[in-house]
């Protein structure tokens, strides 16, 4: 069972429902919320490039992360005001931290675990079918 563009979307979408219930209840880490955007921008990286090799959509992930965190040391006025707002606190963040681009790291990995799993269990379903 091959995995579909309808596949990434919901795990997309579920993705960014956990991530927003990390910042709403206070007992959770905020490192938590980095990683779970990282494995979002992993599965819309899937969702577009579906027919790309893993590896390029890994790679296209962590330089979108990556390119997005080091923006954050630009401080130009009108990005600043975009940051200001709900879409740009929750896309563009607003510090840079070294310790976002590790939960980057995991939070791709963690994508394509769950990618991986995916495949593992349609192949054993197959398998035993």
């Amino acid at each position: 069972m091959p995995k579909t563009r309808i596949t990434y979307f919901i795990l997309t979408i579920a993705t960014i429902i956990f991530g927003l219930l990390s910042r709403h209840f206070k007992f959770i880490p905020l490192f938590i919320g980095d990683i779970l955007w990282a494995a979002m921008v992993y599965f819309i990286m899937r969702f577009l490039f579906i027919s790309k090799p893993r590896m390029f959509t890994v790679v296209a992930a962590l330089a979108f992360c990556f390119v997005i965190e080091f923006s954050q040391l630009y401080k130009a006025p009108w990005i600043n005001d975009l940051r200001h707002t709900l879409f740009g606190r929750l896309v563009l963040g607003e510090g840079f931290l070294w310790g976002d681009l590790l939960c980057y790291v995991f939070g791709v990995g963690i994508g394509v675990g769950v990618d991986g799993l995916g495949l593992k269990n349609s192949n054993l379903i197959r398998n035993k079918l």
